[in-house]
């Protein structure tokens, strides 16, 4: 048996997640919230904390940590099912964030600022027109080498009053900044879940550390 105590998080977690797509009701997921608590929550929880320990090495901060509800937010939206089919958490160290997510047909480990709120727009915008704009764009560039993924920006146009044809023309276009790295099951597994966080945290340090100065 496996000394990991994360080893089958992920396997875990898929079989609910797959079970309850075929039944996203609240009388089947009270029936079967036991298994939820035992099996995804009580490890991520305490995946939370093993991670905040790690971070708070590589950062010098001390990470808030979330688990993000089940339940859905249905008041505005078409699709009424009230659970989602996703397992998230969150590592906060203002004003970045580092992100691990498991999805039915997904693994991915992200950090950056999901959103920039209007100073910080700013703030973002004024750093990416002078010198820290080619470090941004570098630090970004080595993690797309590496296999990362951004989506795309926000805004269609560069905004005014940047000129249209401006070398940082792409990060003007943001109005947030994370990068993703997507694993398979077995890229994660075979070496140990909390290693192949640590790691990739740790390569996300160049960007985030650029962020934080924002």
């Amino acid at each position: 048996m496996s000394s990991d105590p994360f080893a089958i998080l992920i396997s875990d977690s898929r079989a609910f997640l797959n079970s309850l797509a075929d039944n996203n009701t609240k009388d089947w997921f009270n029936e079967n919230k036991p298994t939820y608590e035992a099996l995804l929550k009580a490890p991520a929880l305490a995946l939370l904390d093993t991670m905040a320990a790690s971070l708070e090495k590589q950062t010098g901060q001390v990470p808030s940590t979330k688990l993000f509800r089940p339940h859905r937010d249905v008041r505005f939206s078409k699709d009424k099912t009230p659970y989602h089919l996703h397992l998230h958490m969150l590592w906060s160290t203002p004003p970045v964030g580092y992100f691990f997510g498991i999805g039915r047909d997904y693994l991915s480990v992200g950090g950056g600022i999901m959103g920039f709120d209007k100073d910080r727009l700013t703030h973002w915008r004024a750093a990416v027109d002078g010198p820290k704009g080619a470090q941004l764009f570098d630090a970004i560039a080595d993690l797309q080498a590496q296999g990362a993924r951004m989506d795309d920006p926000e805004l269609k146009r560069v905004p005014a009053p940047f000129d249209k044809d401006h070398p940082q023309a792409a990060l003007l276009k943001r109005k947030s900044c994370t990068v993703w790295f997507d694993y398979e099951e077995s890229d994660i597994t075979k070496g140990g879940l909390v290693p192949q966080l640590e790691t990739t945290f740790q390569n996300l340090q160049p960007l985030t550390q650029l962020l934080a100065t924002l």
